[in-house]
């Protein structure tokens, strides 16, 4: 029987030994590379979801200014409307105890008419034709003979009233850009007037210091659309962050004012 040489033998395990080692090595080396590129990656979108949040985290203070600076806004807007409306709860009371009703009533109502018509003018330009005539019902209130000055005036403050109610409300409907484009118009109050056409491709916020409509990106044409469907009753009601119309001018601080700041 034919035997290998002890010395061969021996050479044969250790060069078996050392391919064992080295491939143990090899898949160690395969393994580090792997567990390095998977940490590269995993940085990476650790590194992307840094960068978004920071972004969500400045959208969030701007939207959280914006809303901040709507509200002082409103808020002001509310006071206005209710002085308006003590202002005509006195007149009214002043015009039904005066002795002198009927000399100063027709040159009084012909001022509010007129007010109410330059104020049309000045203000956003939402259903002009509507509130233009408005105006217009009431020119033939003040020479129709048939109506008493108590009928006149009631009708005179009620068109006053519904235009201040105007200031309150969340409005949506359907009508035509310029006299030519059918658009759907939304009207926050009185601080802001938009169009968005039914595909969703083109709105605008009108902007009264320029007197004129401005485009809007994507993202607020998105808002829009949900404002619409909010004022349409379609949708829960939400924050809009929107661009207004009106501008709003900044609180200034005790150091333009001259005042103390303590």
């Amino acid at each position: 029987m034919f035997r290998f040489p002890a010395a061969l033998v021996a050479v044969v395990g250790l060069c078996a030994a050392g391919l064992a080692q080295g491939q143990a090595q090899e898949s160690l080396v395969d393994r580090s590379v792997e567990a390095q590129r998977h940490q590269a990656e995993l940085q990476t979108r650790i590194d992307a979801a840094d960068d978004e949040t920071r972004r969500l985290i400045g959208e969030l203070r701007k939207a959280r200014a914006e809303a901040q600076r709507v509200e002082a806004y409103n808020a002001e807007l509310a006071r206005v409307v209710e002085r308006q409306e003590e202002t005509l709860a006195r007149r009214e009371r002043a015009l039904e105890g005066a002795a002198t009703t009927r000399e100063g009533l027709p040159p009084l109502l012909r001022g509010m008419v007129e007010r109410l018509d330059r104020w049309i003018e000045a203000d956003l330009p939402f259903l002009q034709d509507e509130r233009r005539a408005r105006v217009a019902s009431l020119e033939r209130v003040l020479s129709d003979p048939a109506l008493s000055p108590a009928e006149r005036l009631d009708r005179v403050l009620a068109a006053w009233r519904g235009e201040l109610a105007y200031g309150l409300e969340l409005d949506a409907w359907r009508g035509l850009l310029d006299g030519e484009r059918e658009v759907d118009f939304l009207r926050l109050g009185r601080i802001g007037f938009y169009y968005l056409t039914p595909n969703g491709r083109e709105g605008g916020v009108w902007k009264a210091d320029e007197q004129t409509w401005q485009p809007l990106e994507k993202a607020s044409r998105r808002m829009l659309e949900n404002g619409i469907r909010v004022a349409r009753e379609q949708r829960a009601p939400e924050l809009l962050t929107l661009p207004v119309s009106q501008p709003i001018s900044q609180p200034k601080t005790s150091h333009e004012t001259g005042g103390d700041a303590s």
